[in-house]
């Protein structure tokens, strides 16, 4: 790979033959270029010499080898499988995270990546093996499909891999990038932007030599001596070359920057500058460095380069990265994997990558599922659409409409008629939204999705306070004494707080909503005691809802259940990323904890609580190991210890050591952090 020759034809002397002295030192940038083929070029003047196809590259594979591999037969998940062990562990020398990044890394910087599978007679392989790209010959023949794979080392071909003819199977899997001018290798993205690769560390390259200089210019030594008759003598060879030695020697380097230079007979020295614009590389080099990472499809910022803002804040830049480029490699890799690899162990297996335990995607899942939860509530998806899009398993009863009113089958709501509704009682000119609850019972799990988030938040007392029922009351005999004032909806909500019910979670988020838009009314005519027309209609329906008392209750409640909702969506996706051994021994201390505290107030747990203190255990073995006690050798070890000390908490109110994981206790306990103050 020719990159631009820095600072060449040192002091190369030139005969001239004018009249003005020639120059015999001149510094110039050279411009020779040769397109980059080899692998050596790639992999040295690309990879391990560019900074930022380096970042580019690790930025890419690190984050795709990473990501989880599930083995599916049809709809079911299959945790124990030939296949699985020999995914997670390819090789005796290497990790599944290590393969990938190395499968990753060379089919970037060469455009190809080969797989090799090793195994016995006719039997599924066990191991898998990255082949240098450099070192494997594609054998062609008339047909376009390859008719093997030579391992090549110092030119001697050391194996051969054949190519089945009828199918085009091998042992050899080949992975390549799209090329428009070859039939059998891929293009590295590395050739796409070798003139922004040579511009970079051409740029690094000349800043070096300034600071070399002194962060000087150079300049040119003029000789300009004559000859008994008057005329131009020029030097020669041994005297140019001890000159050139002379001035390197004695002048040249940072150390001896700003030294005088001493010049005897018939030298002069002229100095030659760059303008503020020449000597502008640092916005050349940034200029390159985008043109790199736009080709890799690498979010300018996430590798640093100065004012490189395409993207609001670092989660939306790394979102992008997984959406636009790293999820298309992992889609190209499954579908290869499928192609080559499982079909040697069964033909009705398929692996997945699982996107949904990307940290990354949290938060676009999160947005995916309350849209898809607010097409149930509004009516337009059915319970069982939503629970296909989301990844779960359809349920029986769940093909039904909901009415946004209610939530309850469209069906059943039809039945209701405006029987129910009291003729002496006027509707007020502005409409409560708010809706009523279903007056049906619910089997459990019949909601499907809904009803995860309802569990989620279970723990919470929604049971109305004193001071909400007494303002219920008042809004109850105001209401029969002045045949005014709220709705029928307002007047269930105030039987339902005198009688002191455990209000669900939707109805504690509605009394929220109800209160934030009609605080205005407050400010009405009518609203206090001694003005005009007390009590006014929005008075008495502001005290059918609970009044203050409520609305400052509701106000508590309805965040302590927005942020159980969340550790819902968080814990969700961190379940999925622990192995099904430790998802079996913490649903046993899940049961075991329930069976004897769970009847308790504040200290039930749920398996999710429980793997997210297991996975920040596992986190700080591998990032603080100087807090792990001695003895302890794994991080499962030490992640179980936290989930005990855990546990330990939750049941006493105390840590044996020091207190963690206080976020995730669960409600109403005394020494959970997350919950809002009154």
């Amino acid at each position: 790979m020719a990159i631009y020759d820095n600072i060449k034809n040192i002091f190369k002397a030139k005969k001239l033959q004018t009249k003005e002295a020639p120059i015999v030192h001149y510094n110039s940038l050279g411009s020779d270029y040769t397109k980059k083929i080899s692998y050596d070029e790639l992999a040295t003047d690309g990879y391990q010499e560019n900074a930022i196809v380096n970042r580019c590259i690790n930025e890419i594979a690190n984050n795709a080898s990473r990501v989880k591999i599930n083995l599916f037969r049809g709809d079911q998940e299959i945790d124990n499988h030939p296949i699985l062990d020999l995914i997670y562990n390819p090789s005796p020398t290497m990790s599944q995270v290590e393969f990938f990044q190395a499968a990753f890394s060379y089919l970037l910087i060469s455009g190809n990546n080969y797989m090799l599978s090793v195994s016995g007679d006719r039997s599924p392989p066990t191991e898998l093996y990255n082949l240098r790209p450099d070192r494997i010959n594609i054998r062609t023949g008339n047909r376009s499909m390859p008719l093997a794979y030579d391992y090549v080392i110092g030119g001697s071909v050391i194996d051969s891999y054949d190519v089945d003819q009828a199918t085009g199977g091998s042992k050899i899997k080949h992975i390549k990038l799209f090329n428009p001018l070859d039939d059998y290798y891929g293009m590295s993205p590395i050739q796409a932007c070798s003139v922004d690769i040579d511009q970079h560390n051409l740029a690094n390259k000349h800043n070096v030599n300034l600071l070399q200089n002194g962060a000087r210019p150079s300049g040119a030594v003029i000789f300009k001596p004559k000859d008994e008759t008057g005329g131009h003598v020029q030097l020669t060879d041994v005297q140019r070359s001890q000159l050139v030695n002379d001035i390197n020697h004695r002048f040249s380097g940072t150390g001896n920057a700003g030294k005088p230079m001493l010049l005897e007979g018939d030298f002069d020295w002229k100095e030659m500058g760059l303008s503020p614009k020449d000597m502008d590389f640092i916005q050349l080099k940034n200029m390159s460095a985008k043109d790199i990472a736009l080709v890799f499809g690498v979010p300018s910022q996430l590798i640093g380069i100065p004012d490189a803002q395409t993207y609001s804040n670092f989660a939306e830049a790394k979102l992008a990265l997984y959406n636009e480029t790293i999820i298309p490699l992992l889609d190209r890799f499954q579908g290869d994997l499928n192609e080559w690899l499982v079909p040697m162990f069964g033909t009705d297996l398929e692996l997945r990558y699982d996107i949904d335990s990307i940290p990354a995607m949290a938060e676009q899942r999160k947005r995916v599922f309350e849209s898809v939860v607010a097409g149930v509530t509004q009516g337009i998806l059915t319970r069982n659409e939503a629970r296909e899009q989301l990844g779960y398993e359809t349920i029986e009863g769940g093909d039904s409409l909901l009415v946004p009113s209610n939530l309850m089958p469209l069906n059943i709501a039809t039945e209701e008629t405006d029987d129910n509704v009291s003729e002496n009682i006027p509707v007020e000119e502005e409409v409560e939204e708010e809706t009523l609850e279903p007056e049906i019972v619910i089997e459990e799990d019949s909601y499907g999705v809904i009803d995860e988030i309802i569990k989620a938040v279970s723990d919470i007392n929604t049971t109305p306070t004193d001071g909400m029922v007494t303002e219920a009351k008042k809004g109850i005999e105001w209401r029969k004494e002045f045949n005014r004032g709220g709705t029928r909806i307002g007047a269930t909500r105030a039987s339902q707080i005198v009688a002191k019910e455990n209000l669900s979670p939707s109805t504690v988020k509605r009394m929220f909503s109800f209160f934030s838009r009609h605080e205005v009314d407050k400010q009405a005519q009518g609203f206090r005691p001694g003005e005009k027309n007390y009590p006014s209609n929005g008075r008495i329906a502001w005290a059918l809802w609970g009044g203050d008392a409520g609305f400052s209750w509701s106000k508590k409640v309805a965040g302590q259940i927005d942020r159980e909702t969340e550790k819902y969506y968080e814990a969700e996706i961190e379940e999925k990323q622990i192995s099904a051994a430790v998802k079996k021994g913490l649903t046993k201390k899940v049961e075991d904890h329930n069976e004897k505290h769970g009847d308790k107030a504040g200290k039930r747990v749920t398996l999710r609580m429980l793997s997210a203190v297991f996975r920040r255990g596992v986190g700080a073995y591998n990032t603080n190991p100087g807090s792990v006690r001695p003895g302890v050798t794994s991080s499962d070890q030490w992640a179980y210890a936290r989930v005990n000390a855990f546990l330990f908490a939750v049941r006493t109110g105390k840590f044996r050591g020091g207190k963690f994981d206080l976020d995730l206790l669960p409600s109403g306990h005394p020494l959970a952090t997350w919950e809002l103050k009154k």
